[in-house]
């Protein structure tokens, strides 16, 4: 291996190292806001039964959304970089290396056999956390007897809302490659 060779191969590992630890922050911050859309949930449907207002859950469908929509983001991004990997970074340092494959994890985890399984599961979570408790909120107003007019309105374009991050969800879902 020249020496020109090695330092593209050290440039490759610091870009590796450098889009891991993006990917692992990206996991951190995704993961959390499933644990923050469960507290807006919970203090969101407090505020309403204290109050008796069924009007307050209407706060829950634009905060799920945005929630849903960052969280669904940060998950497609999670998924590029671990593509680029294994289709891109890896096999470039490969041929560098003069090996037959590098970063192993990258390709174990995708051949996974529970991996569909897990991710429908997840995908089902996520309609759960970010769809079905807006929607709820949403048909608990409707059927509280306290709607007007123009929160009428509201409340159906925030079902529409919902029901848009719900097949982009799934949509995400459904295009996940198999396995690499």
């Amino acid at each position: 291996m020249a020496e020109q060779d090695l330092t593209v191969v050290q440039l490759l590992l610091i870009e590796y190292q450098s889009i891991k630890d993006e990917q692992k922050a990206r996991i951190g911050f995704r993961d959390n806001l499933l644990y923050v859309t469960l507290t807006v949930v919970a203090a969101v449907v407090a505020a309403a039964a204290t109050t008796k207002q069924t009007a307050v859950l209407l706060a829950l469908p634009p905060v799920c959304v945005v929630l849903g929509w960052t969280y669904l983001v940060n998950d497609e991004k999670i998924t590029a970089i671990g593509r680029y990997i294994r289709n891109d970074l890896g096999p470039r340092l490969a041929q560098l290396i003069h090996a037959e494959k590098t970063f192993g994890w990258e390709f174990a985890n995708q051949a996974d056999p529970s991996r569909r399984y897990r991710k429908m599961v997840q995908c089902m979570v996520d309609l759960l956390a970010f769809c079905a408790v807006p929607l709820s909120a949403l048909v608990v107003y409707w059927g509280g007897g306290q709607t007007v007019p123009g929160l009428l309105v509201l409340s159906v374009s925030e079902a529409l809302a919902v029901a848009g991050l719900g097949a982009f969800i799934v949509r995400f879902w459904r295009t996940q490659p198999r396995a690499s």
